[in-house]
């Protein structure tokens, strides 16, 4: 397993790291339609990637209305030290009208309450799981920063937040002198490459760590789907689009992926995952499993290094077109380069 430094922090974070949506739940609500699997199971992915080398394992309060953290806490028992511990807060998870958002009431009673679950004192990396328009971020970056200087949190971090919202909070964190964003969550796939438009620019510049979720696309890219259907119709993508995805330009990359993997002998997954893990920027890839063999085929893309060649032809079939402003910016550097007397 690689590692790599998470963000401007002296930590190091493992390259590929467990995402546990599909742990708990009883298969009903939206979002236990992702594995909803009980505690043994959960138990053995978890041993297979400390075992392999996974470091960073990622959950949310919300997640199978909490089982997720549930499990965790009691599957970490005694190799909590191995584990840098990443949870998320903001969706509803009572019935008050304070139960639900980023304000300083939420993410107090919010953290206490995964604190409990996981059965340990304190998170590594504490996210906000979205924008919330209605809490000033000050208040937010406030609370946070406050659970940092009281060590119940070691480093904070956001997810899905445009780049404007996340210049923002960092602009706010400086000028106020709190904790800043260490890192953001966020979806990037061969199929989704919104990020190369401002997100990653920004993360770079910033030196913002990034954690990449969903880097198969909710399974499109999991080798199981073609122009001629799915080869598991029970597969998750074919009961949920999402993330969604523009099907021509998909089954184009899809086509490029079975070359690609065929050349490196490696599955069509694998070799998606290696193409996330060579762009700049990225830090980490979340990937999530519901069965051993799926964790031990994604475990396997942090060794599959991908060739310039293999890279472009990739590129060839999924970079976005310009986008204004970045056609203008584009034509005007020529103009800015000296070129001598």
């Amino acid at each position: 397993m690689q590692y790599e430094r998470l963000g401007l922090t002296g930590a190091f974070v493992s390259r590929i790291a467990l995402g546990t949506m599909t742990f708990g739940g009883k298969g009903t609500a939206p979002w236990d339609q992702i594995g909803a699997l009980d505690l043994k199971a959960a138990d053995e992915l978890v041993g297979m990637a400390l075992d392999a080398g996974v470091n960073l394992i990622d959950t949310a309060d919300m997640y199978a209305a909490g089982d997720s953290e549930e499990f965790l806490g009691r599957i970490l028992a005694g190799r909590r030290r191995e584990v840098m511990l990443a949870t998320k807060l903001h969706a509803r998870m009572g019935r008050g009208p304070n139960d639900v958002g980023q304000s300083r009431i939420h993410i107090m009673d919010a953290l206490d309450d995964s604190l409990r679950r996981l059965r340990t004192d304190h998170v590594d990396l504490y996210q906000i799981h979205s924008f919330d328009p209605l809490t000033p971020i000050e208040e937010t970056l406030r609370a946070l920063d406050d659970a940092v200087r009281a060590g119940k949190v070691r480093y904070i971090g956001a997810s899905n937040l445009a780049a404007w919202q996340l210049a923002k909070a960092l602009g706010v964190s400086d000028r106020l002198g709190l904790s800043r964003f260490v890192s953001l969550q966020s979806y990037y796939s061969l199929v989704g490459r919104d990020l190369d438009r401002e997100i990653l620019p920004l993360v770079r510049d910033q030196g913002v760590g990034l954690l990449v979720y969903s880097p198969l696309a909710g399974g499109f890219l999991s080798g199981k789907f073609d122009r001629d259907g799915t080869t598991e119709p029970g597969a998750r993508r074919a009961r949920a689009q999402n993330p969604p995805v523009d099907l021509d330009r998909g089954y184009a990359v899809i086509d490029a992926l079975r070359v690609v993997a065929g050349r490196n002998d490696a599955t069509v997954a694998q070799t998606a995952l290696a193409w996330v893990l060579a762009q700049p920027g990225v830090t980490s890839v979340i990937v999530g499993a519901r069965r051993p063999d799926q964790l031990a085929g994604n475990l396997a893309a942090s060794e599959l290094t991908l060739t310039p060649d293999d890279l472009a032809e990739l590129d060839a079939v999924s970079t976005l077109p310009p986008a204004y402003p970045e056609w203008v910016l584009a034509g005007d550097l020529p103009h800015r380069t000296p070129t001598g007397a």
